[in-house]
């Protein structure tokens, strides 16, 4: 199976700051060399998908240099690269505008690569992932869109983006940081907690945001089903 992934690189981190002054939050060093982009980085790679893109934004050149010496001579060949993607100075590609405009501004890598699924991963998390895992699921039910999520003790869950399911895992409805969250269905002291990863079928992940570029602000409804996944810092 072809798989694309792109990869969000390009948020601010104010919450971080001074650390992100100079850094984009992914760029932010962790440990012996290493930085936070790492770690989703290695969970594609280790899961087998090596056609990455990480779309970046805020000050990136710390972040381009890291990519380019630690993944770029590792991931050479067919199907095989990580390149970072910056905003341009045409309209199609000028500053992104959250994560959504930053996917959509950047539609022509999947047209490109026509790839059987894309991956959006979030590239600020400190987690492991077996992303095969999400990807078999996603296939068994069929889904148009899959979102990993982690169960989060429901007092903690107004800290979170928050996904409320059906008893079979279908997403029903999102929830920003609610006041009162909605538990899982079988676990009432749980909620599940978005973790910013998900798996698109390409067509419809066009079609998605391409019509919400044309009317902003419409919600639309499609299958998803919610995989919930191990996280561990």
């Amino acid at each position: 199976m072809k798989i694309l992934a792109l990869v969000l690189a390009g948020g601010e981190g104010s919450r971080l700051h001074p650390l992100t002054a100079n850094h984009a939050k992914p760029a932010l060093p962790f440990a012996n060399g290493y930085r936070i982009v790492d770690f989703v980085l290695s969970n594609l790679v280790n899961s087998g998908i090596t056609s990455i893109y990480v779309l970046a934004q805020y000050k990136p050149q710390s972040l381009i240099e890291h990519v380019r010496a630690a993944w770029a001579p590792a991931l050479r060949g067919p199907g095989r690269f990580v390149h970072v993607v910056l905003p341009g100075p045409d309209s199609a590609r000028s500053p992104f505008h959250g994560t959504a405009d930053a996917v959509h501004k950047n539609l022509h890598l999947c047209e490109r690569h026509a790839p059987d699924l894309v991956a959006v991963f979030a590239a600020d998390h400190v987690y492991r992932m077996d992303v095969r895992q999400m990807v078999e699921a996603h296939g068994q039910s069929k889904a148009d869109a899959s979102v990993a999520a982690v169960p989060v003790p429901l007092e903690w869950a107004s800290h979170f983006g928050i996904i409320a399911t059906h008893a079979d895992g279908r997403i029903r409805e999102f929830q920003e940081k609610p006041k009162r969250p909605a538990p899982i269905p079988e676990r009432p002291s749980h909620a599940y907690a978005s973790m910013g990863n998900y798996v698109f079928d390409p067509g419809v992940l066009a079609e998605l945001l391409n019509e919400a570029a044309r009317r902003s602000g419409r919600a639309w409804r499609y299958r998803a089903r919610i995989e919930s996944l191990d996280k561990e810092s």
